[in-house]
């Protein structure tokens, strides 16, 4: 599981959002927490800002889950005992509240695939489980979209524009720019 959220907010404290059993993720005002159904692989994440709404994704994903979080200018991203990832990521679209887009791909099959790990070799510190467990490194994978809502609203409105517009480098899929999230 890992953590988005702004660096002043302590992810453990209390008021935080509780663990996103059965859903992909949960959220308060600050922080948003997304589920992985395992702990122990480590997984792929990108994040992407936008000026305004992407579009969809349609098929290329798992899972789809939206939300909205309140971040100052700023964004970190804990990974729970593993430390944090990414500390005060500042972003573009300042102060204020964000829209977020989470998507998942993966999350059953490396789940099922890592518990048939302990089925075939009963040692997990083995060198034969070792070698199998980092195949499935990287293959659970996450994209997570957020954009100030907001924002685009109000610049579309002052340019006088209509209409919504994207960028044509979107990364719906797997892209060269990933990042490996050790595990939490």
């Amino acid at each position: 599981m890992f953590r988005i959220h702004d660096p002043s907010v302590d992810p453990d404290a209390p008021g935080g959002p509780l663990a996103p059993v059965g859903a992909l993720i949960s959220t308060n005002r600050e922080q948003l927490w997304v589920g992985s159904l395992q702990e122990d692989i480590d997984v792929r994440l990108v994040l992407e800002e936008w000026d305004e709404a992407p579009p969809p994704c349609g098929d290329a994903w798992d899972e789809e889950a939206k939300s909205s979080i309140y971040l100052r200018g700023q964004l970190s991203i804990s990974m729970g005992l593993a430390g944090t990832a990414v500390r005060g990521l500042r972003l573009a679209g300042g102060v204020g509240d964000y829209s977020v887009r989470v998507y998942a791909g993966n999350r059953d099959q490396v789940t099922r695939r890592y518990a048939q790990l302990f089925d075939r070799h009963r040692n997990p510190l083995s060198d034969e489980f070792q070698q199998e467990k980092k195949t499935l490194e990287g293959l659970e994978r996450y994209l997570v979209q957020l954009w100030r809502e907001s924002l685009a609203a109000s610049d579309d409105h002052a340019a006088g524009l209509s209409g919504a517009g994207y960028r044509s480098d979107a990364g719906c899929g797997p892209g060269g720019d990933d990042t490996t999230w050790p595990a939490a």
